[in-house]
């Protein structure tokens, strides 16, 4: 099996630590791991802001850095769920829908494709996690509370499966932490007050680390951690997943 590594900008620029965790990750499962080493942003922004059908050339280069790949696999529900989504090329779209029905979140690609069932990490730390809204909400890797349906989450599957880790309970398990993309800019104050409210949940609750599947949520998170000088970490679960503390 083949897996192109399709890295988020912000991932690339800001935490490509997250990127080499993903990678030695799949790596540890046999996988074979490419790195499309052309790949730019993938459009989400542009196309959340009302700019879609600007994203015609960020499709087209999508589509030649990934076509012919057996999976495609991202550290992120929310650029997962876009291409999942809105990939789309009139003169590619052959193309563009085999890689749309081929793209998979981090999480979803180890429990569904790869069926983990046993983890070599340890991780010693009281996390919290934050079930971010693209990936619980789009792509289905976590249950919606509002629902009377049984419980069920990918990321806590596999974290449970790290040695010393100890999952914290939360008041509320799937609200929005405020980023939004976009949002937090063209709504700061709104933005900043959810944010705040997902921090205190976790904070007292006894979290050490705060965790996700999208680093987007985690940055958002992390900044109101640091402007309240607070101990808590925020980390992706690629890191923990691949942690050997």
């Amino acid at each position: 099996m083949t897996v192109a590594l399709f890295v988020p900008c912000y991932i690339d620029q800001f935490y490509p630590q997250v990127a080499i965790a993903t990678l030695e990750l799949l790596e540890k499962f046999g996988v074979k791991v490419v790195y499309p080493p052309d790949q730019t942003c993938c459009g989400q922004p542009m196309a959340n802001s009302g700019f879609e059908h600007l994203t015609h050339s960020c499709n087209e280069l999508f589509i030649k850095n990934f076509a012919g790949f057996d999976y495609i696999v991202c550290p992120s529900g929310s650029c997962t769920l876009h291409i999942k989504d809105h990939l789309h090329h009139e003169k590619e779209e052959e193309k563009a829908g085999q890689i749309r029905k081929r793209v998979y979140e981090l999480t979803e690609f180890l429990t569904d494709v790869l069926k983990v069932e046993a983890l070599d990490a340890r991780f010693p730390h009281k996390v919290g996690v934050h079930q971010s809204c693209h990936g619980q909400r789009g792509l289905q890797l976590s249950q919606m509370s509002e629902l009377v349906a049984e419980p069920f989450s990918k990321p806590g599957h596999l974290l449970k499966m790290v040695e010393g880790l100890e999952l914290i309970e939360l008041n509320r398990v799937d609200e929005c932490c405020g980023f939004g993309g976009t949002f937090c800019v063209a709504e700061e104050a709104v933005s900043v007050k959810m944010g705040k409210d997902r921090v205190k949940d976790h904070v007292e609750h006894g979290a050490e680390y705060i965790t996700g599947g999208d680093m987007s949520c985690l940055m958002h998170l992390e900044g109101i951690l640091r402007r309240q000088n607070s101990k808590v970490q925020v980390k992706h679960i690629a890191e923990i997943l691949n942690s050997k503390q």
